[in-house]
């Protein structure tokens, strides 16, 4: 073809500058005839004139049955005869048209001589009919202008001869092959398809229908998608299609590649509901099995053909009306098929518009003999016209052409045929007819229920891609959300627990403003849960970036509040008591309110940085395309939204650094006053705890919501988690054990049994123990102590003396008497009641026994008073004498038993003479710590 187009090129110079003296000089038959002298312009035009004129036609195709297209012309010629035969039939006429048939061979050289013969040793032909070979019809139709000759040609469909431009007097009444793609863009905004793509043979031909096609796409808005050209393989541009995902594949090929094209369909899986497929209509029958050259079998090429749209001219038109011969065209066609039976030759597909290509020619030769004579009648009856002039005639009449043909209506646009354009689809095997295209009155007109797609509905031009959003699951967000209440509930308890029992001594002692900003700091951190789980779904796009910068807030305050709060309170404590030669330290709550707004300034200060230079904004991570879960013809792109910004990482980094401090500093004081044994003060084991826990949930929780941050599920769960988790323990760890001390043993938090702290300062004195220093919380644990230890001893010592009266009594009614004391041995009995060195062991009893025995010898009872016999018992029991006896039994008892309880001799003493300094509880204590026990 391109070879041809090369040809043609050549030969326009060549034949508009004198082919034809050339041709008689070279090709001059032996006879020695010569050519008909054609420069005379009015010679011989007498033939309007006259009726029942035989007016020659001259009728170029290849008629040899070894050149290719052959078959065409040998179709062609039973329906040129029947349609004369008609034309004469139906006395309309008075003329009768004779058709003489040149040989063109489909050869450039040999149909230029054919036409060369024609003109110069045949009649004065008044038209050329025919055409069928693209390259010779071309050739010969760009020097019809100077022969004043109008062809009308009944084959050839190659675009090239639609430029009038170049060919002028060129008609055809088949439509060209760029004559489908109006019907193309028409079927395709049918079906709402604007995304097409197009795989193109690399040949002229297919080229040159492509270019139209994308000049009517463009004007129809249509989208081409991808455009592919392959000269032998067309697998690797199939692919490409596939890869742009290119549903609508346009193809122009033919059939010899069309099976190779299907092959590689089938093999990269581009059919069935998904594709579909428009080619070429005019391909022979079972064309898949004559020109299958692929690996391909038979079935694998059917399964990729089934459902494929074929496009071509329709070769009989539908619509059974009579058109100008009186017939309808299934009547015609009947009568075709016998004259092919009388002669035994194949029916051509271009048998129509032969057959009506010839009433086109007989109606314009009429309407040229009428426009003749009309033109004779009103000038002298010595009337002649030229040639050109006849040329000009005929061509204004040709494209006024406008009848009902077998074909359909025939007109002419430009010297191309406003034909009927029909529609197949490849079903189970074979072609049907689903519907057809008027180019005259732009309207496509489908069979209903004739198309049969592979899905249940026609396919999408493209893979529709639908958003959507990762979102939290509402059932897990009102889970949460019920956890979170509950969490805010427990919170709101211990607030009021704490609020009501202010005025306790155990809660005042602990500070209870700094819990409740404990408390207020849990609360924050529990809203941020409703917050971290808005979306998209549930505010707007504006919204989410405010609830970005909103809930980074409350969480980060929320945290330094309630952090900031117990590690100011345990501040407090190590101040107390770290330091020792302190005599007294007094930090109000004001202090600590200072220290944790301190902390919160340096948060705000780090978040209006951040707000102002790089906030927080909402940006949307898409992620790759996903099947429809419920199997539609769709793609799923899910995506998410994150609350970002530039430098994400940096910011991040300042924040976990100050925080990180933040619980560094709190291990630190929880550390230093570990050995603290006041609970109501010292809270240093529940916020190691507290710390511990809350460090490791947070490292556990930031690297796991780092790692699922494309699962917005999981990822809320683990921050709401993290988020209750670190709050509830914290909250817990702080009031649970005040609320259980508080309804269990009231007494028992401000008991202070041992008012010792250790510190380990160097190794050498690691275990050496410090006197606590007195300070307003500690002297008031401690007065309490003392008052209930003696209250305990005043007890005990009632106890005693009652048993010692008892003694008293009996030893009163032994008729053996001992003799008695001395009184003055007993002058500074109440001199015991000044004890030193108050401890509150349980061996401090005997300890006071075994001082006062070492002081005073033992009680002498050989001797008895004489006037004491006569007396009764019960004046005898309450006398002086009576009293001070009983007095030197009862304080050596006394003594033993009480003095190691408060610091005297240890009861294991038993020499009455060892000195009170030798015992280990004897040690001196400063002045300071003497303490006056009175009421013994």
């Amino acid at each position: 073809m391109a070879g041809a187009r090369r040809d043609c090129i050549g030969w326009e110079v060549f034949l508009s500058t004198g082919c034809l003296l050339l041709h008689v000089l070279l090709f001059q038959p032996a006879s020695g005839k010569v050519c008909n002298d054609r420069t005379r312009h009015a010679q011989d035009n007498s033939w309007f004139t006259k009726d029942k004129e035989k007016l020659p036609i001259m009728v170029l195709m290849p008629m040899n049955e070894s050149t290719p297209m052959s078959s065409i012309s040998q179709g062609i010629e039973p329906a040129v005869e029947l349609a004369i035969q008609h034309i004469q039939e139906s006395e309309k006429y008075s003329f009768t048209l004779i058709t003489k048939i040149y040989d063109t061979e489909c050869d450039n050289a040999k149909g230029l001589r054919a036409f060369f013969d024609a003109i110069c040793y045949g009649p004065k032909h008044l038209m050329i009919f025919g055409g069928v070979c693209p390259s010779v019809t071309s050739i010969i139709a760009e020097s019809l202008e100077g022969w004043n000759l109008v062809q009308l040609s009944f084959a050839a469909t190659t675009p090239v001869l639609a430029d009038k431009k170049k060919y002028p007097n060129f008609f055809r009444t088949v439509p060209s092959d760029n004559a489908v793609n109006p019907a193309v863009v028409k079927f395709l905004r049918f079906y709402n398809w604007s995304r097409v793509g197009t795989l193109t043979q690399d040949v002229q031909r297919f080229s040159e229908v492509r270019n139209d096609l994308t000049n009517e796409l463009e004007k129809a808005d249509i989208q081409i998608a991808d455009t592919e050209s392959f000269s032998n393989d067309p697998c690797v541009n199939v692919k490409k299609l596939k890869d742009n995902d290119v549903r609508i594949i346009i193809g122009q090929f033919d059939e010899n590649l069309a099976s190779k094209v299907f092959c590689c369909a089938f093999n990269l899986n581009m059919f069935g509901s998904k594709y579909q497929w428009i080619i070429p209509g005019w391909y022979q029958g079972n064309w898949w099995e004559q020109a299958n050259s692929t690996n391909c079998t038979t079935s694998k090429l059917l399964t990729a053909m089934e459902g494929y749209i074929a496009v071509d001219f329709e070769p009989l038109s539908a619509r059974q009306i009579k058109g100008i011969s009186g017939r309808t065209p299934k009547e015609y066609e009947r009568e075709y098929r016998r004259e092919l039976q009388q002669k035994g030759v194949e029916a051509s597909k271009f048998h129509g518009f032969a057959y009506d290509g010839i009433w086109v020619i007989a109606k314009t030769l009429t309407r040229v003999m009428e426009l003749l004579r009309t033109k004779q009648r009103h000038e002298n009856h010595n009337f002649t016209v030229d040639d050109r002039e006849v040329g000009r005639m005929v061509l204004d009449v040709m494209n006024e052409t406008n009848f009902n043909g077998v074909t359909g209506q025939v007109m002419f646009r430009n010297g191309e045929r406003m034909g009927t354009i029909k529609f197949n689809q490849f079903q189970d095997g074979h072609e049907v007819k689903v519907g057809e295209y008027n180019a005259i009155a732009d309207i496509l007109d489908l069979i209903n229920n004739s198309i049969k797609f592979q899905g249940v509905e026609p396919p999408k031009d493209r893979t529709f891609v639908r958003l959507q959003r990762r979102h939290i699951s509402v059932p897990l967000y009102s889970i949460l959300s019920t956890i979170t209440i509950l969490g805010m509930l427990m919170a709101g308890a211990f607030l009021f627990f704490n609020i009501k029992n202010r005025n306790h001594r155990m809660i005042k002692m602990s500070s209870p403003y700094m819990n409740n900003l404990i408390i207020l700091g849990g609360m924050l951190s529990y809203a941020s849960i409703f917050l971290f789980g808005l979306d998209g779904g549930f505010v707007s796009d504006k919204e989410f970036e405010t609830l970005c910068t909103v809930r980074t807030w409350i969480l980060i305050v929320g945290y330094t509040t309630a952090f900031g709060a117990m590690f100011a309170k345990t501040w407090r404590v190590h101040a107390i008591f770290k330091n020792v030669k302190m005599k007294k330290k007094i930090i109000k709550d004001q202090k600590l309110l200072i220290i944790v707004g301190g902390m919160l300034l340096i948060d705000l200060c780090i978040l209006i940085c951040w707000q102002i230079v790089d906030p927080l904004k909402r940006t949307v991570e898409e992620y790759s395309l996903e099947a429809d879960p419920q199997g539609r013809d769709i793609a799923i792109r899910p995506f998410l939204e994150h609350c970002e910004n530039t430098h994400m990482t940096i910011w991040l980094g300042i924040v976990y650094a100050y925080k990180g401090l933040l619980m560094l500093f709190g291990c630190f004081l929880a550390w230093e006053t570990r050995n603290v044994s006041i609970p109501a003060l010292n809270d240093s084991k529940y916020i190691g705890m507290s710390v511990y826990n809350v460090g490791i949930m947070c490292i556990i929780g930031a690297a796991v919501s780092f790692l699922t941050r494309d699962q917005p599920n999981v990822q809320f769960c683990i921050v709401a988690l993290v988020i209750i988790f670190c709050s509830t323990i914290t909250l817990c760890l702080v009031f649970v054990p005040k609320f259980i001390t508080m309804r269990t043993n009231p007494d028992a938090a401000t008991q202070n049994r041992r008012l010792k702290f250790t510190q380990n300062q160097k190794k050498e004195d690691s275990k050496t123990s410090t006197s606590v220093t007195s300070v307003n919380q500690a002297n008031t644990s401690r007065l309490d102590g003392l008052q209930t230890d003696n209250h305990r001893l005043r007890m005990k010592i009632t106890e005693l003396d009652k048993e010692l009266e008892e003694v008293t009594m009996q030893l009163q009614d032994t008729p053996e008497k001992t003799p008695y004391t001395k009184q003055n041995h007993y002058p500074d009995a109440n001199n015991i009641l000044s004890i030193r060195n108050f401890t509150d062991g349980k061996d401090g009893e005997k300890s006071i026994l075994k001082n006062h025995l070492e002081q005073k010898p033992q009680a002498q009872w050989g001797s008895v008073d004489p006037s004491r016999i006569n007396r009764g018992p019960l004046e005898d029991i309450n006398s002086p004498e009576h009293i001070q006896r009983r007095l030197s039994l009862q304080l050596p008892i006394l003594h033993h038993a009480y003095l190691p309880s408060i610091g005297g001799v240890d009861a294991s003493c038993t020499s009455p003479n060892d000195s009170p300094g030798s015992s280990p509880r004897h040690r001196h204590m400063p002045p300071s710590y003497r303490v006056m026990v009175s009421g013994l």
